[in-house]
């Protein structure tokens, strides 16, 4: 054999350098021809200056791959002789060939929960000309220049040392926080109970973690926030559903039901938009006294109410409270920055920090600096009144399009506030929702169906309803998608009247927890 021809590399990697191999590809390739049995244990390399000359690269390229196949315990050097294949090798070259397991995969009953329940793909990139995904921001929304300059201060201030921090987070954001949560939401805090976290769902696994056992049961609204429930139930505990009408969730159904948490969105029920009442403000938060239990607050769009001022949270209510309070910047600034925060009671403030500890020590320090920085000068404030007057905007342009596309055929909830609204198309029976959405993704569109977020199905009105999220798109895109979402529904319509006439394949409806 050709010593060119022994090392050559693969096809694709010859591509990359027209001159010769590199050390790493000569490397792989003696390490592969090794393990191949090419060269048998004790057997001679070529020297050096042989393989340099035949594959027409530096000796020194060559020395670089052979020093490397001698840190990895491959080939032995002894100077003045060429290379040899180790002697040790000798039990690994008869394992070499390892089998591929097939036994099942032995998970923990954690990993078996995951697996049975997984999450949505919602990280997956956008293959839509239009897509209605709620979370997402435009953008053209973030204040690129701003951030930029916050983050180069943050960078250049020298640290004393490179050493971990605070796990509860920077101690100048903490303080910056609890001024803006004042401000903002009117919720008086410590800066000691304030936590900064990896997003809003590092939040809630924390708090699965700390606050559940397999035992336990959580209450949960219904429909409900998904991976807020498949982070609790990934616990082991069982969720309780509690339905939810414009009022939020139904606190007179709790009478009777034990559980150590209950999680619910009292601002802005996601998904269906309603405000938790006054009335059943108190009546959760005795119930959480009643059996000594805490109320996750999740307030993740808090700061968009277009009709009214923010709503108060829950949290305001309570002096010693059981009130866990859940914010985050995904829905202002980004959510690829991930930043979120707790504001905890005084009593859980060391175990929650003993917990973000072990999960990653801390969140990064310097995106931290520059969020601390935005608060402290007002910028993240008029921030946040742009992007909510810009999302004003696109929400009015949904529902007028929405409007003048479908009339009084459907029916839409939510719309006060937030960043989505649930449309509900009353002469589409949910056995059609399959058809649906496949139907959109023909015409590049994205559509999102709010069965998925029910855990029950007792009761449901048999209609298809929709989660359409706009604070990443443009008000063309809004109104070009609500325009080929038309197409889709009225030949799902037709396709729905007579089958036997219509190429859309029946699909099986996809029902709750899809």
């Amino acid at each position: 054999m050709a010593m060119k021809e022994m090392v050559q590399p693969s096809p694709a990697a010859s591509t990359v350098r027209s001159q010769g191999p590199g050390a790493r590809q000569i490397c792989e390739a003696l390490r592969e021809q090794i393990l191949g049995g090419i060269y048998e244990t004790g057997s001679q390399l070529p020297s050096s200056r042989g393989l340099a000359n035949e594959l027409g690269v530096s000796r020194t390229t060559v020395t670089v791959a052979y020093d490397q196949l001698v840190a990895e315990g491959f080939i032995e050097v002894i100077q003045g002789a060429r290379p040899r294949v180790s002697s040790s090798l000798v039990r690994s070259k008869a394992t070499s060939a390892v089998p591929k397991r097939t036994g099942p995969i032995h998970l923990s009953s954690y990993g078996e929960r995951l697996r049975a329940n997984p999450p949505g793909r919602d990280y997956l990139p956008n293959r839509f000309k239009v897509d209605f995904r709620y979370g997402d921001l435009a953008p053209s929304d973030f204040p690129a220049l701003t951030w930029k300059r916050a983050m180069n201060v943050a960078m250049s201030q020298s640290p004393g040392r490179l050493a971990y921090h605070d796990p509860r987070g920077s101690h100048r954001l903490r303080q910056a926080l609890q001024g803006y949560l004042w401000r903002a939401r009117t919720l008086s805090c410590q800066v000691e109970q304030i936590l900064v976290v990896s997003g809003s769902q590092q939040c809630l696994d924390m708090c699965a973690r700390l606050l559940l056992d397999p035992s336990d049961s959580f209450v949960i609204e219904d429909p409900c926030y998904r991976m807020a429930r498949q982070v609790f139930a990934s616990t082991g505990a069982t969720p309780v559903a509690v339905a939810v009408d414009n009022e939020g969730m139904k606190t007179e159904l709790l009478q009777e039901i034990p559980a150590r948490l209950a999680y619910v969105t009292p601002s802005h029920q996601f998904p269906l938009g309603g405000v938790l009442s006054i009335s059943r403000r108190y009546q959760l938060l005795e119930w959480a006294r009643r059996n000594d239990a805490y109320i996750i607050e999740d307030d993740y769009d808090g700061e968009y109410r277009y009709d009214i001022r923010p709503v108060a949270p829950l949290h305001k209510l309570e002096d010693r409270s059981s009130v866990i309070y859940v914010g985050t910047i995904s829905k202002t600034l980004s959510p690829m920055l991930r930043i979120g925060y707790l504001v905890v009671p005084a009593e859980l403030q060391d175990v929650f920090a003993m917990a973000k500890q072990l999960l990653d020590r801390h969140s990064p320090v310097a995106e931290q600096e520059a969020l601390a920085s935005l608060i402290e000068s007002g910028a993240y404030e008029s921030h946040v009144r742009r992007v909510r007057r810009l999302n004003g905007e696109r929400r009015e342009a949904l529902l007028a399009v929405l409007r003048r596309a479908f009339a009084d055929s459907i029916a839409i909830e939510g719309a006060d506030a937030g960043l989505h609204v649930v449309v509900w198309f009353k002469d589409l029976s949910r056995s059609l929702e399959d058809v649906l959405v496949e139907e959109a993704r023909q015409v590049g569109v994205g559509i999102h169906l709010i069965s998925s977020l029910y855990i029950r199905d007792e009761g449901r009105a048999d209609r298809i309803g929709l989660v359409m999220g706009y604070s990443a798109l443009t008000i063309r895109q809004i109104e070009n998608g609500v325009r080929l979402l038309t197409g889709a529904v009225q030949r799902v319509k037709s396709f729905a009247e007579d089958p036997a006439r219509c190429s859309i394949p029946a699909l099986t409806a996809s029902g709750p927890g899809s």
